[in-house]
């Protein structure tokens, strides 16, 4: 993140940035305000820059402390937004008065103080329009400490009520007629108690700091009120993992519950292993390969474990990906296929062929599955926008999968795929899911399709274009998966004493 500006006693106004590619300065002008300017464009050429009367010349570069951990860390705390640097102490002075008049009306802003190498304290601020003496009138405010510890960055968090001002040419933040931070201009910043012990920093009183800067936040969804959602939607999201880390399947009687993936073609199935890997690894990931064909992309059985991180152990659940489901006549998952996958005789890797279903005399076929090998949970995957669209043909073997599913008295829920926002779905509790119209309609038209329950029928948006995970989403993957494990479980529990050993004859049709 650079400004790069024409070097003189005066630099260019906030929001003037430009970026380098391929060797060439691009100019990129943001809110760029001039003395005496009525309109038009400035002035842009690198060899002469006039703003209102003052012309410089001689290129230099006006370049952020953070580092490229610290802004994906702000970036992510925030929502995902861009940061635009507008003020640097070292630069543009340690003035309050110029840092405030350089920062005002440019909408939201984060105020960023290095306190060391290895520790920063800023706060988000609704404008520095209103930081008068005579002002009063408090303002909702996000503040936040990042310290770096070993490999890791710990990161504290607190909303609060405050009155900005200047006084004394300090920058004087009030919480109930008491002083709870300042930052002067000799680079010196102050902290009371309150505020270092929900920071949880390692100071108390006057400090020195290295530098302040301050960065206008872009994104059309950007508010407080959003960031607080963000921040309560990380909370409940790692409470989510945490109660999935310590799951164990009912009894003990399995290590790790089996959840069958079964839908249409580009129903989203692989998608969503993609995704459950992608939150626990903390990133975007793509292992299962993934397609909009018109002709499944999977063509083998794939039985997928998930690791807790890139070197974590193993969660207690398996996911298992099938050929998708097709319409036409010898295309897709065969049904001949369905009892087997349930009762788990078909291997990992098996290659499925929409005209020839797997027999017990197949080199891998699985002739005595113990509880362990069987699928516990059904998981129907639709996607909601096609729901509407689906043949007459395919609900027939939709229909054919479900009934081999209840024969078996294996758990089943529904989920609906490619959600378009999440975070319209979810309750500002996140508890339950708040469905619109057409998310309801399309939970009704699958209740009665399948007669899977309506508490049953699950939404989430998995992870297919896009680069960074939206703790929303997570919410909803993660609320999925626990749905289907707690199905598995009441699976489990319901079983008969003779099943829940090694199961003898299993060629004989379920019961």
């Amino acid at each position: 993140m650079t400004l790069e500006a024409e070097q003189s006693h005066y630099l260019p106004p906030a929001g003037y940035k430009t970026r380098k590619a391929g060797g060439v300065i691009q100019s990129e002008s943001k809110c760029l305000r001039t003395s005496g300017a009525s309109g038009g464009t400035p002035n842009l050429n690198p060899k002469s820059w006039e703003l209102g009367k003052l012309v410089v010349s001689r290129t230099m570069e006006v370049t952020t402390r953070l580092t490229w951990n610290d802004e994906n860390h702000l970036r992510k705390l925030l929502g995902n937004v861009s940061l635009s640097l507008l003020y640097k102490s070292s630069v543009h002075g340690g003035s309050i008065e110029d840092m405030v008049q350089r920062c005002s009306h440019q909408g939201y802003t984060i105020t960023v103080t290095y306190i060391n190498e290895n520790m920063i304290v800023a706060f988000v601020l609704g404008n520095y329009i209103n930081l008068r003496e005579s002002s009063t009138e408090p303002n909702d405010s996000l503040w936040f400490s990042l310290q770096k510890k070993n490999d890791t960055t710990e990161i504290e968090t607190l909303f609060l009520n405050t009155a900005p001002k200047i006084i004394d040419k300090q920058l004087v933040c009030r919480l109930s007629e008491n002083d709870i931070f300042i930052i002067r201009p000799d680079n010196k910043i102050y902290l009371d108690r309150m505020m270092i012990k929900n920071l949880k920093l390692r100071f108390y009183g006057h400090l020195q700091f290295l530098e302040c800067e301050v960065f206008r936040v872009e994104g059309t969804k950007y508010n407080l009120d959003y960031t607080k959602r963000i921040m309560k939607a990380r909370e409940h999201r790692n409470k989510l993992l945490a109660d999935i880390r310590a799951y164990k399947p009912y009894a003990d009687l399995v290590s790790e519950i089996r959840i069958l993936l079964v839908g249409p073609v580009g129903s989203g199935k692989s998608s969503f292993f993609n995704s459950v890997k992608s939150v626990f690894h903390g990133h975007v990931t793509g292992q299962a390969i993934v397609g909009s064909d018109t002709t499944s992309i999977t063509e083998r059985y794939r039985i997928y474990s998930v690791k807790d991180g890139k070197n974590g152990k193993s969660l207690p659940f398996m996911l298992c990906d099938t050929m998708g489901l097709d319409g036409a006549e010898g295309a897709g998952l065969c049904m001949d296929d369905i009892p087997y996958i349930l009762k788990g005789c078909i291997p990992d890797r098996y290659q499925f062929n929409p005209r020839k279903p797997i027999t017990p005399e197949h080199s891998t076929f699985i002739t005595s599955p113990s509880l362990k090998d069987r699928i516990h949970c059904v998981a129907y995957v639709l996607d909601i926008n096609s729901i509407d669209n689906l043949s007459s043909k395919m609900l027939a073997k939709f229909k054919q999968v479900h009934k081999e599913v209840l024969n078996c008295g294996v758990a089943h829920v529904a989920l609906l795929t490619k959600v378009d926002d999440c975070s319209e779905i979810l309750q500002d509790n996140f508890l339950n899911l708040s469905r619109s119209m057409t998310s309801q309609r399309q939970v009704m038209n699958v209740h009665k399709m399948l007669g899977v329950p309506i508490s049953s029928i699950l939404m989430v948006g998995n992870y297919a274009s896009d680069l960074e995970l939206d703790p929303m989403n997570d919410i909803l993957i993660l609320s999925a998966l626990r749905q289907m494990l707690r199905a598995a479980d009441d699976f489990l529990e319901d079983l008969p004493l003779e099943e829940t050993g090694a199961i003898e004859r299993v060629l004989q049709p379920c019961i």
